[in-house]
């Protein structure tokens, strides 16, 4: 998966490209895992922030051993 840093991203993208639920992303939004900007009535996601959250995920996950 090729994620541009300087793109901005919908949530229903986001989710679609990590195989994941709308409402999984709004989640981990909310719990400030992502950081979104919301321009007018829609929130997107920074390609920056999108790889930001995945290297933190993928740590998290060799932590604890899952990966």
């Amino acid at each position: 998966m090729h994620i541009e840093s300087n793109a901005f991203y919908r949530v229903k993208a986001v989710a679609e490209m990590l195989d994941v639920s709308v409402n999984t992303i709004y989640r981990a939004i909310d719990a400030g895992e992502i950081k979104a900007l919301k321009f007018g009535s829609t929130l997107r996601i920074s390609g920056s922030a999108l790889n930001e959250y995945l290297k933190s995920a993928q740590a998290t996950n060799e932590i604890e051993g899952v990966a």
